[in-house]
């Protein structure tokens, strides 16, 4: 098994960063850091902080991640996800450290009709896309040791998600109008964790690359939010779970184009895992299974 002395994890804060932080500790000693700690915006200070706590291996959860609001700030955007990811690049080169970092299904365009590979071609649509994939790039340039882990519809028990969206809406609304033409793999923050640590326990630098990391299976938003409130309601009970006022058969199908953003969105965010698989041998549970963990630990 392959241990670190010494792990920087950013972005405790966020979904990733916050599933990450108390698993980590069989790999190393863990130093975890949020955005009041280590200002991504600011290359001098990722240098400065990397330099001082000389990691052995560099976890980069932390990213700007409002994909509407960054097509009116596409300088923010690119700042942490597009220049940040190159500068520990560089840092970890440095100190012949490891860096892990996550991009996102939003690289590809969503043209294709089956799920993408690593290597197929990128595409984005929005600018949050393209800032994440100018990440990818800035770290591929530099050649240290990396795994970027590309994932899709990330939700959590904990953080802003789709997950606790849906049933907010649903305890206030007993229906809801959800996209059902765009497709894709929901990946819960504790699957993403677990298989970081599955692969950095196995890691070497013949394995370094971009690998996809979603849960098994697919699925449409309305879908997804369909299986939300149904799992929700099956463990519920009256004394430890709000009651949701819409059911799965409230909850209306509707097409990308009657549910105007300002960020378009591939419509097909499928992500092939046969890499991660076959070079890792790493495989993420069915979404649906999945979902019900969170669910159950939304409930405690």
């Amino acid at each position: 098994m392959t241990k670190f002395n010494k792990i920087l994890l950013t972005g405790i804060n966020g979904q990733v960063g916050h599933a990450l932080y108390p698993k980590l500790s069989v790999l190393g000693e863990v130093i975890a850091l949020d955005r009041g700690q280590l200002d991504l915006t600011n290359p001098e200070a990722i240098r400065e902080v990397v330099q001082r706590i000389k990691p052995d291996l560099i976890i980069n959860p932390a990213a700007y991640t409002a994909v509407d609001k960054a097509e009116s700030e596409p300088e923010l955007a690119h700042a942490i996800n597009g220049i940040a990811p190159g500068v520990f690049a560089e840092e970890a080169a440095k100190l012949g450290a490891l860096l892990v970092h996550y991009s996102t299904d939003y690289v590809f365009d969503g043209k294709k009709t089956s799920p993408y590979v690593e290597t197929d071609e990128t595409n984005p649509l929005s600018v949050y896309g393209a800032s994440k994939l100018a990440g990818e790039k800035a770290i591929q340039a530099v050649g240290a040791a990396h795994l970027i882990f590309r994932t899709s519809w990330v939700y959590g028990a904990y953080g802003k998600n789709f997950l606790r969206t849906i049933l907010r809406l649903a305890a206030e609304r007993d229906s809801l109008n959800i996209v059902a033409d765009q497709f894709g793999a929901p990946t819960s923050s504790d699957s993403i964790a677990d298989a970081t640590i599955d692969a950095l326990q196995k890691w070497d630098h013949s394995k370094n690359g971009i690998y996809h990391l979603v849960n098994a299976g697919e699925t449409s938003w309305h879908g997804f939010a369909q299986e939300i409130v149904t799992q929700y309601k099956k463990i519920s009970t009256p004394t430890t779970l709000q009651p949701l006022l819409a059911t799965p058969s409230s909850i209306i199908a509707i097409e990308t184009k009657d549910y105007p953003t300002a960020a378009h969105r591939p419509l097909n965010s499928q992500l092939e895992t046969i890499k991660i698989n076959e070079i890792f041998d790493v495989e993420l549970e069915h979404w649906q299974s999945s979902l019900e963990k969170i669910i159950k630990k939304l409930q405690k």
